[in-house]
């Protein structure tokens, strides 16, 4: 089998150093749409160094090596296909907000791995921490079709409860056609996201928009919606990804405000609202 499920879960974590700049963040930034109008006051503390803030999302890309689905393909006991691969969900806890320039330290480890019978499911958490403390925890759920079946764990199966009646706030952010050529100079270099035969092979008619990308998009929609883009209440951030996002669309994000959090709902307008983030939310500080 080309996931040893006992040896993935056993091996020693893998440590690394990460470093990143203001002008890593900007890009990231830029990736995920913002800067549009771009002498916007609102934009500018995306974009522009002096009045930088770094919205959370960004953990995921920091340091610019692989990004966990990648990453999680290259530990030990796991020897997959990468045209099977799928980002299934992506859950990001912040310790402290992420600095415009940082050195921290890095652990990836598998944390878990699921037999859902037709497909498994690879678990890879990583650490963050600098000298002053954790800085935050992120896991990565990587889905690989026809790599089930051999009896083991089939992890948790319960989700939360959609969120009911009219959304507070929606908001619609169109992709740009090249958006997935950007964002992929932020270190995620999958061929799914640009190589049109690549695409093919993995079952889609033309490359998709990388999952972390619409990942970043929506985030900024909440901040600059009902955060007052303070990138600085955000807690945690948890979604599953429920379908793909082609270069060129338009997301439509639907919110809804709850004590303490936000509930999110994403869909392609182009193609009836098919659902693209489902299961979504973002943990908020209120205001005292």
């Amino acid at each position: 089998m080309p996931i040893d499920a006992a040896k993935a879960l056993a091996a020693a974590p893998r440590c690394g150093e990460i470093a990143w700049e203001p002008g890593d963040v900007q890009l990231y930034h830029l990736g995920i749409g913002a800067g549009v109008p771009a002498t916007d006051p609102d934009e500018l503390r995306y974009t522009l160094e002096s009045r930088l803030r770094v919205l959370p999302s960004f953990a995921t890309v920091a340091g610019g090596g692989p990004p966990g689905v990648i990453s999680g393909l290259s530990m030990p006991g796991i020897d997959v296909d990468l045209a099977q691969v799928l980002h299934g969900g992506q859950s990001l806890t912040l310790h402290r907000p992420v600095p415009p320039r940082g050195t921290a330290t890095a652990v990836d480890r598998i944390a878990a791995v699921h037999d859902k019978g037709s497909a498994a499911v690879l678990v890879l958490r990583t650490e963050v921490a600098d000298t002053d403390g954790p800085l935050w925890t992120s896991e990565a759920e990587i889905f690989v079709r026809g790599e089930g079946g051999w009896g083991g764990d089939r992890g948790p199966s319960s989700r939360p409860a959609p969120p009911t009646g009219e959304p507070d706030r929606t908001a619609l952010r169109p992709t740009r056609e090249d958006q997935a050529l950007l964002y992929r100079l932020t270190g995620d270099h999958n061929p799914l996201h640009a190589d049109p035969e690549f695409a093919r092979l993995a079952g889609f008619d033309r490359p998709i928009l990388h999952g972390l990308c619409t990942y970043g998009c929506t985030l900024k929609a909440v901040v600059d919606t009902l955060l007052g883009g303070d990138v600085t209440r955000v807690r945690s951030y948890t979604t599953r990804f429920a379908g793909v996002v082609y270069p060129g669309e338009t997301l439509r994000i639907r919110m809804w405000r709850r004590e303490g959090s936000v509930r999110v709902a994403v869909g392609a307008v182009e193609r009836d609202d098919a659902p693209v983030l489902a299961d979504t939310v973002v943990d908020v500080v209120e205001h005292s």
